[in-house]
């Protein structure tokens, strides 16, 4: 019951330009759908930028008919409000039609775009998770799917729509006034150049500001999963300083970024004072002039007022979208990851006996680092293979070959004679069960952890491999028994999680057994109990077993002394010793401490 996680938040993209074609491409589907969206949102705008022109033309019936003898004109004043009303009203069922396709539709891709990524992660070699942090893929697949679900939610639209109005808040204000429209149109380079600087501006601090919470949630994620080590050690205040000074940068990145971002309306605002008070002053002296009147001045306010609101849309959702733009980057990175080798074998193993070779056997993880040379084992169906050796020497590598987590670079390995290159991963996995140093439950009923590599398995099965693994007896001192449901803070100590996962290994009833450690996580009573219930399990089966305790594999009818990737010893536990080797050397060091 462990869960890893580094996280990360928003950057520049390396190449916007790629990036944008790649979420261009993935949007290809739904084309038809975001173009209806956009017709809307800007049916949207336009119906709303009518909305000044007509209430001007309202007030220039009430001027015209204070000066006019035939009175105001009230039949077309009420002929305007209806006009407006259905405009607004129009308006308004266009803006909310948008909003919920858009969002039904973003829902849609945020979920695909997920299903492709938890899917690309079973076709990814296990390379690619030994060497990438787990918490850079988790970020991948939440926080940059998020950002690029916001920014596919709001900022098209919003960006489309604020064009909508900005074009039509200048048309419509060179049709009440060119005069007023030139007036306006001064604060336009400047409002551009403000916007360019802050962007450029708080990019820099944007992007640090990622990079440092990464390195933060990363730290904080180590500190929480080695609580025990950490204190043990009396490592607090060296983790503290670090996430302090960790904490210092991402106040100073986060204030500087949101500080400059945060100027962007004040300052447009600014600039939209100085237009408007420069409209009602040359406004007026037209209206003195009666060029216009009084109710084109009240539109052009009003057009004015929201001519610099589009163009502070625009910038934010630029900024946004260029955030989204990394985060397509960088979850399309992953989606075109080098995949497995396709594999269209029909081969299946039948009647397995569990004869397992390994025929000049030679792997490195990198091409040029060679650390398993030339390995050649025959082990005989039943037989219980102990590996040992020290770190490093090779041994759970040699379980990953054998099990095919990574192909061979020379050689092969045969199961009952046929190579496992000739079988899929598939059927080589279901031909093992694993007991791995490091116990992993998930979140559910105990029942369910115990059946999760066969889940067709009765009642009965499950509870006699409880019984065999020695931990009936505790399941039903849990509070629902086989139904507890195990959490991530359920207190279950080590020893009974590792109970648990070698009862699931019996459960799984495969022909062949991988027990990685097994027993390094009980202690000395348990340990016999599980190693009777193992002898058990094992019999009939072919077992290979890796353990630093040299004494709980005494009884392998033959053990692998590995160093540095080659077999430098073999033999059963009483020839070894008797060779005086580096076997026993290692056996004779762990008991005379």
């Amino acid at each position: 019951m462990r869960g890893p996680g580094h996280m990360r938040v928003v950057q520049k993209p390396k190449s916007m330009k790629k990036a944008f074609k790649l979420l261009l491409k993935y949007l290809a589907p739904y084309k038809l759908i975001f173009i209806t969206v956009i017709v809307f949102a800007s049916l949207s705008a336009v119906f709303n930028i009518l909305g000044p022109r007509l209430l001007g033309q309202i007030t220039n019936e009430v001027q015209l008919g204070i000066f006019n003898t035939a009175g105001i004109n009230f039949d077309r004043i009420y002929e305007i409000v209806f006009i407006l009303i259905v405009l607004y009203a129009l308006s308004y069922v266009f803006n909310v039609l948008q909003g919920v396709i858009v969002t039904r539709t973003t829902q849609k891709i945020t979920k695909k775009m997920r299903s492709d990524v938890f899917d690309k992660i079973d076709k990814v070699p296990l390379k690619y998770f030994d060497q990438t942090s787990h918490g850079d893929t988790l970020s991948r697949m939440s926080n940059d799917i998020d950002l690029i679900s916001q920014a596919v939610n709001s900022s098209i639209t919003q960006i489309f729509t604020s064009i909508t109005l900005l074009v039509g808040i200048l048309v419509m204000m060179i049709i009440v006034s060119w005069q007023l429209a030139l007036v306006a149109l001064i604060s336009l380079p400047l409002s551009s150049f403000i916007m360019r600087f802050i962007m450029k501006k708080s990019q820099t601090y944007f992007r640090k500001q990622q990079k440092t919470l990464g390195a933060l949630n990363g730290h904080i994620e180590e500190a929480f999963t080695g609580q025990q080590i950490l204190r043990a050690y009396q490592a607090e205040d060296k983790f503290l300083n670090v996430f302090d000074q960790h904490n210092d940068d991402l106040y100073e990145s986060a204030w500087k970024s949101q500080f400059f971002s945060g100027l962007m309306f004040p300052i447009m605002n600014f600039v939209g004072n100085l237009s408007y008070m420069l409209i009602a002053v040359f406004g007026g002296l037209l209206a003195v002039r009666r060029t216009i009147l009084i109710g084109d001045i009240q539109s052009m306010l009003q057009y004015v007022r929201n001519f610099n609101q589009p163009l502070g849309s625009i910038a934010q959702s630029l900024t946004q979208f260029q955030s989204a733009l990394a985060a397509t980057e960088r979850v399309f990175e992953f989606l075109n990851l080098e995949e497995m080798d396709p594999e269209d074998r029909t081969l299946k193993l039948k009647n397995v006996q569990g004869h397992v070779s390994f025929k000049h056997v030679k792997f490195g993880y990198e091409p040029d680092k060679e650390i398993i040379h030339d390995f050649s084992l025959d082990v005989k169906p039943g037989q219980k293979v102990a590996i040992v050796g020290p770190t490093g020497a090779g041994k759970t590598t040699l379980v990953n070959l054998l099990m095919k987590f990574y192909e061979v670079n020379e050689g092969h390995i045969e199961i009952d004679g046929i190579s496992t290159k000739e079988l899929t991963r598939y059927e080589v996995h279901k031909l093992f069960s694993m007991v791995l140093q490091d116990t992993w439950l998930f979140h559910g009923t105990v029942k369910d952890n115990l059946k999760y590599g066969h889940p067709n398995a009765t009642d009965e099965q499950i509870i006699e491999a409880a019984k065999t693994a020695n931990v009936h007896h505790f399941i039903q001192s849990l509070s629902f028994g086989y139904d507890h449901e195990l959490k991530e803070n359920s207190s279950i100590s080590q020893g009974q999680q590792q109970l648990l996962t070698i009862a699931r290994a019996m459960v799984t009833d495969a022909p062949m057994l991988i027990l990685d450690e097994a027993t390094s996580s009980v202690d000395v009573r348990t340990e016999m109990l599980i190693q009777e219930a193992m002898d058990r399990l094992m019999k009939g089966r072919t077992t290979f077993v890796i353990a630093h305790r040299l004494s709980t594999i005494k009884n392998a009818d033959v053990i692998l002394v590995l160093n540095e990737g080659d077999i430098i010893e073999m033999g059963t536990h009483q020839t070894l010793l008797d060779k005086q080797g580096f076997y026993a050397d290692l056996y004779n060091s762990q008991f005379d401490l």
